[in-house]
């Protein structure tokens, strides 16, 4: 990771490194703790797990690779690498669900079979930090200077930086065929270009992944949907922070369930794939 500039809030510094070593190193301290008191309750019971007896209906989706597209959000060093400003609070989660690996995986499958391949990644740029109001999200990610870069047109300190891809998945985004769309502001893609990018590209079916669950995954989710996509959810290609108030990876997993055509793990994903590459 580079060392990145500090940031002025209100006249006090904060460090990207600063940050993640006191202000959300503490709050991951204060979740643990929190976290812990369940810890028997969790052994016993998964919150995670798919329940026993759905209510919904099941999901009969089914690909067609020709019209089908793997999108994966901020694929990023800030969520995703243990240098990363928010590694205190996701990192438990990112573990716990194979995320980095998962991702992998499915950038690996959907290049084998030549499926369409987006990232949808975010960004922000020096003029965001002048925006006159903003989210508890928001003001904590220009805090702690989450995916900072210089400038739109500027990529000085960017390779390596928390706003650039994790390493391992570079062979993957920068082959020349995957689609980096215009960076998100918020949390969902109707501010950025990829429901324009899809549809030029014949596509209607998504495969989604990337990172948070609660926020950009599942934003992404609603917002494709809306615009008339069938999405599958990779369940555990996805993480989110656990925080004392409350746990964003099982808030998503909730909506997922409920909303998206179908919510695959890795396994079924690449399973599903294959199936329709036969």
């Amino acid at each position: 990771m580079c060392n990145c500039d500090d940031h002025d809030h209100g006249g006090k510094k904060l460090s990207r490194r600063a940050a993640l070593t006191t202000g959300l190193a503490g709050t991951a301290a204060v979740a643990a703790t929190a976290l812990s008191g369940t810890a028997h309750a969790q052994e016993t019971a998964n919150p995670y797990a798919e329940p026993a007896e759905p209510a919904l209906p099941p999901s009969d989706m089914k690909l067609n690779l020709s019209r089908a597209a793997l999108v994966v959000t901020d694929p990023q060093n800030d969520f995703l690498s243990p240098d990363g400003v928010t590694w205190g609070v996701i990192g438990a989660s990112v573990t716990e669900l194979n995320t980095v690996e998962n991702i992998e995986t499915l950038f690996r499958t959907a290049k084998e079979h030549d499926i369409t391949t987006a990232v949808s990644p975010h960004y922000y740029f020096p003029t965001d930090h002048g925006w006159k109001f903003e989210g508890a999200l928001e003001k904590l990610m220009h805090k702690i200077g989450m995916f900072d870069r210089k400038g739109p047109l500027n990529v000085e300190g960017f390779e390596g930086s928390g706003a650039d891809w994790l390493e391992r998945y570079k062979p993957y985004i920068n082959d020349g065929k995957t689609i980096v769309t215009s960076p998100h502001k918020m949390y969902g893609n109707d501010t950025n270009d990829l429901t324009l990018q899809l549809r030029k590209q014949g596509v209607d079916q998504v495969i989604l992944a990337g990172m948070s669950a609660n926020l950009c995954t599942e934003s992404h989710m609603r917002e494709l949907i809306e615009n008339g996509f069938e999405v599958a959810v990779v369940r555990d290609a996805t993480a989110a922070a656990q925080l004392p108030e409350g746990d964003g990876y099982l808030a998503a997993l909730i909506n997922f369930r409920y909303i998206a055509n179908a919510v695959w793990s890795t396994e079924e994903a690449v399973a599903q794939i294959n199936a329709a590459a036969t």
